[in-house]
């Protein structure tokens, strides 16, 4: 496979890895290209790699700045921006974690929280029902915060020896 056609795989795969994650398949598409990228990219090397409008590539590429995984570079001489991935894909996937957690789990987490606090007659089954449940997802999601808690703070060393533990 020549070069130009792993990098075009890689590019689609990844987009469509990122869709399935509930990310933009465009946003998805432009990290991949600035992660196999060897220099920085400017938007309109971005636009013209990927076929894509320049409001969709500042967009997209804007979000991923919030999600903490590009940055915008200066480069000497040069007027346009130009932008680069965090090349390390532990950062990476902490990142993604966190974002994640942030957008996901934790407005869920505060819903339950209140949910949690329905008046009713603890007799009545739907009562019960209703707080067994929101109970039940509460632990879980709980659980879920914790580990992702963990996964963030974690170092890889640490995290890949604790998992192989597991394993075992």
């Amino acid at each position: 496979m020549k070069l130009s056609e792993a990098k075009a795989q890689f590019i689609q795969a990844w987009g469509l890895l990122g869709a399935q994650w509930g990310v933009n398949r465009t946003m998805a598409q432009i990290h991949a290209l600035l992660l196999i990228a060897p220099d920085p990219l400017s938007a309109e090397e971005i636009m013209e790699a990927l076929d894509i409008s320049r409001g969709n590539a500042n967009m997209n590429v804007r979000e991923l700045m919030n999600w903490g995984i590009v940055e915008k570079m200066l480069v000497p001489g040069e007027r346009k921006e130009f932008f680069v991935a965090e090349k390390d894909i532990w950062k990476v996937g902490i990142a993604i974690a966190r974002e994640r957690k942030k957008r996901e789990l934790d407005p869920i987490l505060k819903v339950l929280l209140q949910l949690n606090k329905v008046d009713g007659d603890q007799k009545d089954k739907h009562v019960k029902a209703f707080r067994e449940t929101i109970q039940n997802i509460q632990k879980f999601a709980n659980q879920t915060d914790a580990a992702l808690n963990a996964f963030i703070k974690s170092e890889e060393n640490w995290f890949y020896s604790t998992l192989l533990k597991v394993i075992r």
